[in-house]
């Protein structure tokens, strides 16, 4: 794999991987655009853990609290008690994605790849982005998600399987459906990707392990450092930001990325 395509496709999913503009739809505009050919599962591999990386470093101290906080309450200790909850509803809504994805893994890979699909679900979820961003927001402490909410962003975390449709921007959308702020959706999002992320990772190095294509080390290293730079980079902006400028700029974005993708292949 030439450094070229693995800058620029790391880069890529750095970005998009928190954004809610979709990373494979994405991934599947850049080689066609640049004739480059799939990038290989060890490439995947590299750019999950570096944008895995990224997300862990930006919330290092919120990961320790909730951790902390979370298994001192299995033991009966005296805990912070706002951070344990946190922690049961980031466990919950991961739940439903690791089930589905168990289930519907080869479903996914071989019916709904195309890319008739993914600029539907790019546009699609897209105008429901802006369409809950217009609800009222009366929850601007994700400590006070409870479980409700906690299972519809779960429940709706499982259709980021379908390709175009951004995990980010799913969970976002239900999020703000459900009245959190604009940036305590965010954040959610983010804490939530951390083992969604971390169980996708493991999966394909499971995959690598047992494959018999050479591993591209080079490649992996320059991948796995330019992802990891650009979503830590993508987090903190996307965070100061995006109360104010809302979700109006994503949804125009990806509806405009969705007219590039059935121009280009349908």
């Amino acid at each position: 794999m030439e450094l070229f395509a693995a800058i620029i496709l790391a880069l890529i999913q750095g970005l998009t991987e928190f954004l809610p503009i979709s990373s494979s739809a994405h991934l599947i505009l850049a080689p066609r655009l640049f004739g480059w050919s799939d990038q290989g599962l060890a490439f995947d591999v590299a750019v999950h853990l570096g944008t895995l990386l990224a997300v862990v470093w930006y919330f290092r101290h919120e990961i320790v609290a909730i951790a902390l906080a979370w298994f001192g309450s299995l033991v009966g200790r005296q805990v912070a008690a706002a951070e344990a909850h946190l922690g049961w509803m980031i466990i919950i809504a991961t739940i439903p994605v690791v089930v589905a994805g168990v289930l519907l893994n080869d479903f996914v890979a071989n019916e709904l790849r195309s890319p008739l699909v993914i600029a539907a679900a790019t546009a699609v979820f897209g105008v429901a982005l802006w369409a809950a961003d217009l609800r009222g927001k009366n929850i601007a402490d994700e400590r006070r998600i409870g479980l409700g909410i906690a299972v519809l962003i779960g429940c709706a975390q499982v259709l980021a399987l379908i390709p175009g449709t951004s995990r980010s921007g799913i969970t976002m959308t239900a999020g703000l459906a459900a009245g959190l702020s604009r940036e305590t959706a965010a954040r959610f999002s983010f804490l939530i990707s951390i083992p969604t992320i971390a169980g996708a990772a493991i999966l394909k190095t499971a995959e690598l392990v047992t494959s018999p294509v050479p591993v591209p080390w080079l490649a992996m290293g320059v991948g796995l450092a330019v992802a990891a730079v650009s979503a830590y980079a993508c987090i903190r902006v996307f965070l100061s930001v995006i109360e104010r400028i809302g979700m109006v700029p994503f949804m125009l974005y990806r509806l405009l990325l969705a007219a590039v993708l059935v121009w280009l292949f349908v």
